[in-house]
């Protein structure tokens, strides 16, 4: 029976180290799926912007000095992105198989001649893709020799910024508070861990320990669980972005490992932080209080 009352009161005084383990993981964890959804969001709108293209229709017989000005005019503006395909002409021979191909009609039958134009289909920076500067774009490059039109559609890249702009909003905000529900969560898992080892801190205290040597157990075995915790959730993400990767393949178009990676030394870093603070902080809200608080 003594026996037996030992063994359940040295229960009662231990510090649950798999419960802490697990529930700094799961938090971690749910930072980091969240965190994920993030770098692919912004990834995808990257995506998105770097697609935006403007159709400059030219004039007909056009030579090929005033098409390479025309290039060259674009490319000092800085409207050009620094990618091969920022700039692609299409004859009107290939734009009217392309359009044959996707109408299935072929209109020179009823109109006897091809009304297309030869253009250009170019792709604009990020800084020129807001409405003002388009319009300013547009104007601009009309002004030019051989220019006979300039084509974008406005509605759609307007509603594109204003989406990503209110998606943005959206996700620093539930960073934010994903972020403050975390710190919450872990320091009070740490506070209720350590209720248990506050006669322990007691009677290190009475001996005449120094706050600093009683601390110092307890923040090292924090920074330990956080680290581990961090290892864990960084593992679980690592093998949920490749389950998902094998069941949408289209992922790995917007997969950017270095922001991944980046993020998972991020959630190892916010475990050991929050952890020792939250450690820190217990432990010394117990050095302060008296013995009847304590029970």
């Amino acid at each position: 029976m003594i026996g037996s009352n030992r063994s359940h009161k040295k229960k009662l005084g231990s510090y649950p180290s798999v419960s802490v383990i697990f529930s700094i993981t799961l938090a971690l964890f749910a930072t980091g799926v969240f965190g994920t959804l993030v770098i692919y969001s912004k990834e995808l709108e990257q995506v998105i912007k770097k697609n935006v293209r403007v159709q400059i229709y030219l004039t007909s017989n056009t030579s090929p000095e005033t098409k390479k000005k025309i290039e060259k005019e674009l490319n000092d503006k800085g409207v050009l992105p620094p990618t091969n395909d920022a700039i692609k002409f299409i004859s009107r021979e290939e734009a009217e198989k392309q359009f044959i191909k996707e109408t299935g009609e072929d209109f020179k039958q009823f109109l006897g001649e091809n009304p297309l134009r030869d253009a250009y289909l170019v792709r604009i920076q990020e800084a020129w893709q807001s409405k003002e500067r388009l319009a300013e774009l547009k104007k601009s490059i009309e002004k030019m020799p051989g220019v006979f039109q300039v084509d974008y559609k406005e509605n759609l890249i307007e509603s594109i910024n204003q989406n990503i702009t209110r998606i943005g909003l959206i996700m620093v905000g539930l960073v934010a508070v994903l972020l403050i529900i975390v710190v919450l969560l872990i320091n009070n898992t740490l506070r209720l861990a350590l209720f248990s080892q506050r006669f322990l801190i007691r009677s290190m205290q009475l001996v005449g320990a120094k706050k600093w040597f009683i601390q110092k157990p307890f923040l090292f075995r924090a920074s330990l669980h956080g680290m581990l915790a961090g290892i864990l959730a960084s593992g679980l993400l690592t093998g949920l972005i490749a389950f998902a990767t094998q069941r949408v393949e289209e992922l790995k178009l917007i997969q950017n490992n270095d922001r991944l990676l980046l993020l998972m030394a991020s959630l190892l870093l916010l475990g050991i932080v929050v952890a020792v603070i939250s450690s820190y902080r217990a432990v010394s809200k117990y050095l302060k209080l008296s013995l009847d608080e304590l029970y």
